[in-house]
């Protein structure tokens, strides 16, 4: 039984076929309409979502199953002080697949050890977010034609960026990546995340101005500064604007290169770039229902 809790639980081989599975969903979305008949995802979501839990369960849908769950821990047993080994052992009586958010980084190795189902890791905390990086390789790799030879720019809380941190955990598998971290002090990427690109031999730069390093890159990957990782709200309000994309600042920027958050967005990303045809995060969006199909497909053990 297969699990998904980090991207690097998967080979590159192993991603490289569930990139081009999500491509065949794409082009003939007929042919996986009653691949999960019969079938059921439980959608355990311990912290809000919009994105993921709705790609989800449009995904499970789309492949003929069903979806059952809930999109809150108030709304479960957990606000009863109910374990999450407890709530797995029992969800898992009643569904084929879950996918499981939790604020607590570990969450989903913990949920693992109790599980007769696959888990599928939604986003643990500040961790990891892979079902997020699988749609984020997937648009680059539609968007730009390859995942290799590419200069990286990621902006914005790089410290608390599960997306940020598991995108670069898998690009770090792929040759040629150029990263640039851009942030401010206080929200630099991780230390131990610039000790495995040095280790790897990855070529990478830490820089606080996206001007400076814009005409240099291919992906430009927008973040928000996230409230909810802060104890000090004082410290939220003094960091939340410090990159705001506008159509000015992409003036200098190639014009192939391509603009792409995880969204939500706050204001990081001005609405006027939204018509630019670099902007590609509502088409990232998208992509993340097909890369889940895949998922589920690939999981639950229906790949060809």
């Amino acid at each position: 039984m297969r699990h998904l809790v980090d991207i690097t639980d998967f080979s590159v081989q192993e991603i490289d076929d569930m990139l081009r599975l999500s491509e065949d969903i794409i082009d003939d979305r007929a042919k996986y309409a009653e691949a999960m008949h019969g079938k059921k995802l439980a959608t355990l979501f311990f912290e809000p979502s919009t994105r993921t839990r709705l790609s989800f369960e449009a995904a499970m849908m789309e492949l003929g199953g069903n979806v059952l769950g809930f999109s809150s821990s108030d709304s479960s047993s957990a606000a009863k002080g109910e374990s999450v080994s407890d709530t797995i052992r029992t969800v898992g009586c009643y569904a084929d697949v879950i996918a499981m958010r939790h604020p607590k980084e570990g969450a989903p190795m913990a949920a693992i050890k109790h599980s007769t189902v696959p888990i599928i890791n939604a986003g643990d905390g500040g961790h990891n977010h892979p079902t997020q990086t699988l749609t984020d390789l997937l648009t680059i790799k539609r968007e730009k034609g390859r995942l290799n030879d590419l200069v990286v720019g990621l902006c914005g809380d790089l410290k608390f960026g599960r997306t940020v941190h598991s995108l670069i955990n898998a690009l770090a598998r792929y040759s040629g990546i150029q990263f640039v971290l851009i942030s401010p002090p206080e929200l630099k990427i991780p230390d131990y995340i610039k000790r495995m690109l040095t280790d790897n031999g990855f070529r990478w730069r830490e820089v606080e101005s996206l001007d400076e390093v814009m005409p240099d890159l291919d992906v430009l990957y927008m973040t928000r500064v996230q409230k909810e990782r802060f104890f000090n709200e004082a410290d939220y309000v003094r960091l939340k604007d410090s990159y705001i994309l506008t159509p000015e600042k992409l003036k200098q920027a190639k014009k192939d290169m391509i603009v792409m958050h995880p969204l939500p967005r706050v204001n990081e990303i001005s609405v006027k770039v939204d018509d630019d045809p670099r902007a590609c995060y509502f088409r990232q969006v998208e992509n993340g229902k097909f890369v889940r199909m895949a998922l589920i497909l690939t999981l639950m053990g229906e790949v060809e």
